[in-house]
């Protein structure tokens, strides 16, 4: 018996690291282990009073019925004192705060809420792979805007104004970039709030990478007139290595969460009241916290650097977040081959920009996610490699 899947699906792969990681998984059947370089999954644990929060809460007796679909309000209080401590947005917990179970949901449930058929969302090339893969789903028809190096890997909004926005409902955002590292500047942000002002398009803008390797996080919602037209996502995977607890939130105006939430509450039951309080006890965490995770990621960045300078790619070493985003050489086609040659020939996966559009196709992404003598032995072994790898160098 064949059943077709629905059409929302049939234009819509599998997750590329999904299909990847079975690849890996058979290499390392064969002999050396592959090095994973390519996910921005934190290897350290979160803080330990977010564990200890956690453990006490999940001990009670009372802790382990359904929640509420807006989450519990210490939570959401929580959410709204950590915008107001680093961001300088002022919140109400009670209306303008909706935790997630990671923000990655919460892509889908905004296009859910607000796209269907006929209606077109702007999405960044390159750019993470969801937002593109939840317009598909929406049914609606998705954009790609092109981010390109020489302009800062910032939209060209001119450009974007010249062609024909009136079915253009939504356009999804992320600064810092993900996969460029790029961060964006308070005059960028006054200048796309007005973009859609003027074109009354939805601003979704996500930002999960503003502590990592960055001392001045922003928030887009800090720019005057952004709660009239924009909403924004944010996690704790990144910021407080919290990525498989899956918390995440979503921050706009009333109106906006509670347009969602008619959405979102036909998807799940809440969240897990333990980790809302774990979670809570994340955000309540000081700038030692901050100052230490991003020490360690900078002391990792120069083994990153060390790497791909074997590699022969060029990079900026202003980015912030999560991973190094660099050009390949020349000699290589695009990242695949690149990354292709690293993985068979040194048994290390480094991410082919690609895979976020056809505008990272010259690049590569390292993940920051791995120890110090990890990243020693995946150097090691390029450079031992180094004979095989220099034959298209």
């Amino acid at each position: 018996m064949q059943i077709q899947v629905a059409k929302r699906l049939q234009h819509t792969e599998e997750y590329y690291f999904s299909r990847k990681l079975r690849e890996i998984e058979a290499l390392n059947q064969t002999g050396q282990k592959v090095i994973n370089l390519g996910i921005g999954s934190p290897d350290l644990p979160p803080h330990p009073t977010v564990i200890d929060a956690l453990n006490t809460y999940a001990t009670r007796p009372d802790t382990h019925a359904y929640q509420n679909y807006k989450g519990i309000l210490p939570l959401r209080q929580a959410i709204a004192d950590w915008y107001r401590n680093w961001y300088g947005v002022s919140l109400d917990p009670n209306v303008n705060v909706l935790p997630l179970i990671g923000s990655k949901e919460g892509i889908v449930h905004v296009c859910m809420t607000y796209l269907e058929e006929g209606d077109e969302a702007l999405f960044p090339n390159p750019g993470y792979p969801a937002y593109a893969a939840a317009v598909r789903l929406s049914g609606a028809t998705g954009i790609p805007y092109r981010l390109e190096e020489k302009q800062g890997w910032l939209p060209n909004l001119d450009e974007l104004a010249r062609r024909d926005l009136s079915k253009v409902k939504m356009m999804w955002l992320n600064y810092p970039h993900m996969p460029t590292g790029t961060p964006a500047t308070s005059a960028f942000f006054n200048e796309v709030v007005a973009f859609a002002k003027q074109h009354e398009i939805l601003l979704c803008h996500d930002n999960p990478y503003s502590f990592i390797r960055n001392e001045q996080p922003q928030s887009l919602l800090a720019t005057a007139g952004a709660m009239d037209v924009a909403i924004e996502l944010n996690s704790l995977s990144k910021s407080a290595n919290m990525a498989g607890w899956r918390v995440g939130m979503l921050v706009g105006a009333e109106a906006r969460i509670q347009e969602i939430i008619r959405f979102k509450s036909n998807m799940d039951s809440g969240m897990f009241l333990p980790v809302q309080m774990a979670a809570a006890a994340a955000l309540a965490l000081g700038r030692d916290w901050y100052d230490e995770l991003n020490r360690m990621y900078r002391s990792r960045q120069d083994k990153v650097y060390r790497l791909l300078d074997t590699l022969g790619c060029t990079y900026s070493r202003q980015q912030v977040g999560l991973f190094v985003w660099a050009k390949i050489p020349d000699s290589y086609p695009d990242g695949y081959s690149l990354s292709d040659a690293v993985l068979q020939q040194s048994r290390v996966f480094i991410t082919p920009g690609g895979i976020f559009g056809d505008g990272g196709n010259d690049y590569i992404r390292v993940s920051l996610c791995a120890t110090a003598d990890v990243l020693d032995e995946a150097y090691d072994r390029i450079v031992n490699a180094q004979v095989k790898v220099a034959d298209k160098l």
